[in-house]
């Protein structure tokens, strides 16, 4: 995150970039303390913690509010009905062994928001226990405007497809265009609007650590995202009464009550459990200079480590424009099986894996140990092309790879939106040995 957004400074590192603090008016930050026994302009002291209390300081995620209400104040909640949204234990969906592919998710006819249009495709890992994620994709037409949503399973990573995602959160306006990927933090109250129309796109839910930027390694201190080009908002808060809908998820399922004043009043924070955009163009992607393949890992943007090293609870990796020069090698990316679990988007343009069939908006699921890579077509392309240096133009798919088996959904599993000639991409494969030729 960039501190250059905030209006005043930053003090210690902390998770994805620098401690932050801004505020809509001036002075509404108290001065050497959190909680002065009386906040300015007659606000109230709220803190926001994303992390426990006494993680190590580059862990901790908390945030001090300076709102007109608090949040204590509400209705009860009653149950929401949102069957099209999932968060099943691990025993409630079955993992398939099979590569699927969908085609892009329809945009809706009747008026539908964003939360309305979720829609679940895979799931691994338990939100109850805070572990792995949910992966949904979202066809929206309908601006949240009266409505409002916080989740308190898991942070949500937005990838939007078709149409710009502005996102009015409780700590300020995130806009986020096709090419760019916005963050809200677990708990966190936003609404979505949607200002160029009928919108598409990509979420993970996030059921573990908090995503942060990759370890760099022998890469050394320049290159994948830097933590200056993301950015994070102004505080911005609406002072508006009437008749609100807030919608809570909590540990799988969906719960509503109104209130009578906008949640999204806070005129002043300083802290670390914050949103955050990033735009993927600026992304520094690596590559050979010489022959062969690094491995994907090298396009992380953002992770959420498990446990185990090496095995993320996910991954946020992108496959942007970029050169291919690598002598003598197979560029396109090569046949393999992975103990990582890889769900496939596609933002624009044509992955470099497959000839056909992978559309802008559509989706595919690989799970660990099962074989996938090229197409036929692809592959007899690329086996027989002149290397010259090569620019991958127009194009922008992503991935997100976890440890943890994902378990398509029944509609994934069900909706006439699943491929069921995907297998046949990789049918004209031919029998090519030749025990006489080398």
């Amino acid at each position: 995150m960039n501190g250059a957004t905030t209006k005043t400074g930053t003090s210690y590192q902390s998770g994805l970039g620098n401690y932050f603090s801004t505020e809509a008016l001036p002075g509404a930050l108290p001065k050497g303390q959190n909680s002065p026994q009386k906040a300015p302009y007659g606000l109230y002291a709220e803190g926001v913690s994303g992390s426990a209390f006494t993680v190590p300081r580059t862990e901790s995620r908390q945030t001090w509010c300076y709102r007109i209400r608090p949040t204590a104040k509400a209705p009860p909640y009653t149950s929401l009905e949102n069957p099209n949204w999932l968060t099943p234990a691990s025993g409630d969906a079955n993992a398939s062994p099979n590569q699927m592919r969908w085609d892009p998710l329809p945009l809706p006819d009747a008026p539908t928001d964003l939360i309305a249009g979720m829609q679940s495709y895979a799931i691994c890992g338990d939100a109850h226990h805070q572990t792995g994620i949910g992966i949904h994709l979202y066809a929206a037409n309908q601006s949240m405007t009266d409505r409002f949503f916080h989740n308190g399973d898991g942070e949500m990573l937005f990838v939007p497809q078709q149409g710009r995602l502005t996102l009015h959160t409780e700590l300020g306006i995130l806009d986020a265009a096709p090419g760019e990927i916005a963050v809200v933090p677990r708990g966190i109250k936003f609404r979505a609007e949607l200002p160029e129309g009928p919108s598409r796109g990509y979420v993970c839910e996030n059921y573990g650590l908090p995503l942060r930027l990759p370890e760099l390694g022998p890469i050394g201190t320049n290159g994948l995202a830097s933590p200056r080009d993301f950015l994070t908002p102004h505080a911005a808060f609406e002072d508006r009464t009437g008749t609100f809908e807030l919608v809570f998820k909590f540990d799988g399922g969906f719960w509503t009550t109104e209130v009578d004043r906008s949640p999204l009043d806070v005129v002043a924070w300083h802290g670390t459990h914050v949103p955050y955009k990033y735009d993927l163009a600026n992304f520094m992607a690596i590559g050979t200079v010489s022959v062969d393949h690094p491995d994907p890992s090298i396009f992380t943007v953002l992770t959420s480590p498990s446990p185990d090293p090496g095995t993320a609870n996910v991954d946020f990796v992108i496959f942007p424009p970029r050169w291919m020069v690598a002598e003598h090698t197979f560029r396109p990316p090569w046949f393999h099986r992975n103990v990582m679990n890889e769900f496939m988007g596609l933002v624009e343009g044509v992955y470099d894996a497959k000839a056909d069939g992978f559309a802008p908006g559509g989706a595919s699921l690989h799970n660990c140990m099962v074989g996938h890579g090229p197409d036929a077509a692809t592959f007899e392309a690329a086996s027989n092309a002149t290397l010259a240096p090569e620019k991958i133009d127009g194009t922008l798919a992503f991935m997100l790879e976890t440890r943890y088996v994902l378990r398509p959904t029944p509609f994934a599993r069900d909706t006439p939106l699943l491929q069921a000639d995907y297998q046949d991409c990789w049918a004209d494969l031919k029998d090519s040995f030749d025990p006489t030729r080398r």
